[in-house]
């Protein structure tokens, strides 16, 4: 009947199989079991466990009512730290953590009573197989199918099992790739998400991804396995690597061609190694991108042979297929997105005014996407009077139209201020513009905002007028040097081209105090109040550190919490209370540029008699900002150090192109990593600038009193 064990003594015969596993089962004391000794087991018994022990696939016997373990080297694997101990032992103690969940105890017990096979093709399990103590979920397909004697009893049931926990793993990455993917805006995203999929997937020991660079010739950018990546690793450009149009590459063979190669065992690399992580590979997988726009490749490769299987070849298809899609998306980004920003960044200042007296700052950072030329605008100029004019505008619109429209704005505002710098005159001259262009394009929804003001450094006086814009704020010290914040009183008026008649207001601007203009989209936040924001404008500027113009810029844009999909505009006046001392050097693209920085850096600051703590730390970010530069932009580099008896201010300036919409996001900041940290110990403030070509790094160092 099912469930008798039955036993026909038999001659004694070696029991064979793969060496360990099969030598632990020759050894065990079965006549301890149910199973009884070796040299009494059922001929059809002995048949199967020799079955077991000669199978590649894991395989058990699970004997008898208490269901005692035989099994062989495969199925030792999958027990991991269960064995040796396992063989021998009943399930139900073997799998004590799992055995009662559903699907794994009942379904042995069930099989082995009906006598009745059963077979999941998919099934996922908690195992305790390490000796940490953490449950893995594994994969497996497994069947279970009843063992009989000679008499045809049930005696036991053989497992099948196989794991597919790796392959589930990968199919589950291609999802999570995919979902990284659609989140890509440039190519420098899409090949970080490309080197971090393809390295962890295929637990590959290097990986690499190429593009062509549009007019002839290749990037490429790779990773090895055990490169000590961090989190602000993660946020770099990638350290693209330019090669010649006809390089040989395999990843470049696959892109040109079009079509996989598959390398086994050899040396794939030998021709085109630049060092010995290559030279080492000996196995490689290399796949087209497969799209029309971007000609590329993905390439993954071994130190030991690897045979590439079916279920692996489809899914690094398919995972070039992916990566190839979102190459072809952030090609076409970064297309529009340079010509958008050009045109934007173009009609902007490329310096301001570098006076004694007067610090000068300003940021724009794109709305929306960064995909589109956007209406804010700044300015600072000298006036024939000696003062300084001041602008912060916004014309409405997002587009190429909008963009042009601000160059007309600010080129008319200027030229009005260098006639009469009056702010009312200018501002009405400006209103009349305004109208005229809106009568042209035969639309009364040409609105424009817009705040000018003239500074008086010797009368230590700010006269302003206001067209709809946002009330300037100004940031004092009290008698006890505590600073705070306040908004002026400037009348708004409605915007210019509807009829504006702009007032002005003159305030006192005493040395230590900074003026900060800004556009609406620094304080206006969806399902937040106008006031909620401009509260928390003014907090963050009475606490900020201090003063300094560059370090307020980077207050304004980040104190209100939430995204803005409108641009951000900022320009910030400090009227020093002494003035500063300033120097600069062009940093050639050199490997050795960082050290002679250093070193001009260090004898300056020492002539300077700053302190050496503020020395070190200084001279320290400053190479660190120089390396980045030079690395990820690849141009030469510009360092201006500016010193006041309160701060000193460091800024780092690229000329490049590539990157910028990655380089402008201050999470992007370092040349290995380390520099985000560094920067953030070492400095009292930093941020990044996107200027007109390139980007500008700067952090500011607070000077000791005394």
């Amino acid at each position: 009947m099912p469930g008798t064990v039955g036993r026909v003594p038999t001659p004694a015969a070696p029991v064979s199989g793969v060496p360990g596993v099969a030598a632990a089962v020759r050894d065990h004391d079965w006549a301890a079991t149910s199973l009884g000794p070796a040299a009494g087991w059922d001929p059809a018994v002995r048949a199967v466990v020799e079955l077991i022990l000669a199978s590649p696939m894991p395989m058990a016997l699970a004997y008898g009512d208490d269901h005692v373990l035989l099994y062989n080297e495969g199925y030792a694997e999958l027990l991991g730290t269960k064995h040796p101990g396992a063989l021998g032992r009943p399930a139900a103690e073997v799998f004590a953590e799992i055995w009662a969940l559903p699907g794994v105890g009942e379904v042995i017990e069930r099989t082995y009573r009906d006598g009745v096979p059963f077979l999941e093709k998919e099934t996922t399990l908690p195992l305790l197989r390490g000796r940490s103590g953490v449950v893995e979920q594994a994969v497996f397909t497994r069947g279970y199918s009843p063992v009989r004697d000679s008499a045809g009893h049930i005696v036991g049931m053989l497992t099948v099992a196989a794991e597919t926990t790796h392959v589930t793993k990968q199919l589950q990455s291609l999802s999570e790739v995919a979902a990284a993917l659609a989140g890509t805006l440039t190519l420098d995203d899409v090949a970080r998400v490309a080197l971090r999929h393809a390295i962890t997937t295929f637990d590959a020991d290097r990986v690499s991804f190429a593009v062509d660079e549009g007019g002839g010739g290749w990037r490429m950018v790779r990773r090895i396995r055990g490169e000590l990546m961090d989190e602000a690793d993660e946020r770099l450009p990638p350290l693209w690597r330019r090669t010649p149009p006809d390089w040989s590459a395999p990843v470049v063979q696959a892109a040109r061609s079009g079509t996989p190669s598959f390398t086994t065992d050899g040396q794939p690399m030998r021709d085109t190694a630049v060092d010995r992580h290559d030279q080492k590979i000996r196995s490689m997988a290399a796949l087209p991108l497969g799209t029309s726009v971007v000609r590329g490749g993905l390439a993954v490769g071994f130190q030991e042979p690897h045979t590439w299987s079916p279920a692996e070849r489809a899914l690094l298809a398919a995972s070039a297929e992916l990566i190839g899609q979102a190459a072809e998306r952030a090609r076409r980004f970064e297309t529009q997105h340079g010509t958008a920003q050009l045109l934007q960044r173009s009609m902007l200042p490329e310096h301001l005014p570098d006076l004694p007296r007067l610090r000068i700052a300003a940021r724009y950072d794109p709305g929306v996407d960064g995909n589109a030329a956007g209406g804010d605008f700044y300015d600072a100029f000298l006036l024939p009077t000696g003062g300084l004019g001041i602008v912060l505008g916004d014309v409405a619109g997002h587009d190429v139209q909008a963009a042009a429209r601000m160059g007309q704005v600010r080129a008319a505002l200027r030229a009005l201020a260098l006639a009469d710098p009056a702010p009312d005159a200018v501002l009405a001259g400006l209103d009349r513009l305004v109208t005229s262009l809106g009568a042209e394009a035969g639309t009364h929804e040409l609105f424009v905002t817009v705040v000018f003001g003239v500074i008086d450094a010797e009368r230590q006086e700010l006269t302003l007028a206001s067209a709809g814009h946002p009330a300037p704020l100004i940031r004092r010290c009290d008698a006890d040097g505590r600073p705070r914040a306040e908004y002026l009183d400037v009348p708004a008026g409605p915007p210019l081209g509807l009829g504006c008649h702009p007032t002005t207001t003159t305030v006192r601007f005493a040395p230590g105090d900074t003026l900060l203009l800004y556009s609406d989209g620094v304080v206006e936040r969806r399902r937040q109040s106008l006031s909620s924001g401009l509260d928390a404008l003014g907090d963050a500027v009475a606490k900020a550190g201090s003063g300094d113009p560059r370090a307020l810029c980077a207050v304004a844009t980040a104190a209100v919490s939430g995204s803005t999909e409108d641009d951000v505009a900022v320009l910030a006046v400090e009227h020093a209370l002494k003035p500063s001392r300033s120097a600069s050097m062009e940093v050639p693209a050199e490997p050795t540029a960082p050290s002679r920085v250093r070193h001009w850096m260090t004898g300056q600051l020492t002539e300077w008699q700053v302190p050496e703590s503020v020395i070190g730390a200084a001279v320290l970010c400053t190479s660190e900002l120089t390396t980045n530069a030079l690395l990820h932009a690849g141009t030469a580099a510009r360092v201006d150090i500016d010193l006041s008896p309160e701060r000193l201010l460091v800024s780092v300036a690229d000329s490049g192109t590539r990157g910028t919409v990655t380089r402008t996001r201050t999470d992007t900041l370092s040349s290995r990593g380390r520099g985000l940290g560094l920067i953030e110990q070492l400095s009292d403030a930093w941020g990044t600038d996107p200027t007109v070509r390139g980007s500008t790094v700067w952090f500011e160092i607070l000077v000791p009193a005394g």
